[in-house]
């Protein structure tokens, strides 16, 4: 039976650098597209494009969601990997003090994308998850989620978002312990991608990079006998985190 894993987010970034690598690794790859003008999905390597199905995916939908759940169905039947990376960021200005005023519209957008996607990609897929040998859900992350470590003023938004999807993540893997399976949370690093809208020249690590640490890290991961009473956070090294 193929490995099947789906990639949210997979237009770009890190997404579709997961989604190359998983494609080495031997999945066959669910490829989450949002912007259809973005043309990376459909100029993957020649290798590896015939591992990587990309699929209408809206996170913030719910419509958006059940469609692709049951496309993956019906080409698939199961799946054993899932990570949700769809993400976006915004509104790092606004303060409770002022100047500038907190968009509570962007505000709900980013928890619409970043903490309810997840839940909502996840929950939809579960049945599939079920009949797979991995059970594995991975949610993409943040360091501007810790409770403990925070250092911004602002970013509420995005912050917010990340803690609670570091709560979820520890729900998740309570329940998918059930069946044999597990949840782990990743902070991918400052990465040179879109998250603002442009890519960010001036961050540390290309996407590539820690697409291929990430996925080393879940492999091993997938690997583990043991069981974890609670998920790992760790960075894209593998290194662990303070939730």
């Amino acid at each position: 039976m193929d490995k099947i894993a789906c990639v949210t987010g997979a237009d770009r970034g890190l997404g579709f650098a997961l989604a190359l690598q998983l494609a080495r690794a031997g999945y066959r790859v669910f490829a989450g597209r949002y912007m259809p003008d973005w043309h990376a999905l459909d100029e993957a390597p020649p290798e590896l494009a015939s591992r990587i199905a990309p699929i209408p995916l809206d996170v913030a939908s719910g419509e958006s969601v059940e469609r692709a759940a049951q496309l993956i169905a019906d080409r698939a039947g199961h799946i054993d990997l899932l990570i949700n990376n769809a993400g976006i960021a915004g509104g790092h200005e606004g303060s409770i003090l002022g100047p500038a005023n907190i968009d509570f519209g962007l505000v709900r957008r980013i928890y619409e994308v970043n903490a309810m996607g997840p839940l909502r990609v996840t929950s939809a897929l579960s049945g599939l998850l079920a009949k797979g040998s991995g059970k594995i859900v991975v949610n993409i992350s943040s360091e501007a989620g810790q409770i403990n470590q925070t250092w911004r003023e602002g970013w509420y938004g995005y912050c917010m978002s990340k803690a609670a999807l570091n709560v979820q993540t520890n729900i998740m893997h309570n329940e998918l312990r059930k069946l044999g399976g597990k949840a782990l949370a990743v902070h991918p690093g400052w990465m040179k991608t879109y998250m603002g809208g442009e890519r960010n020249e001036n961050a540390a690590i290309e996407p590539e990079e820690a697409a291929e640490s990430i996925t080393n890290y879940i492999q091993g991961y997938i690997g583990e006998t043991a069981e974890r009473a609670h998920p790992p956070f760790v960075d894209y090294t593998g290194a662990e985190m303070p939730w």
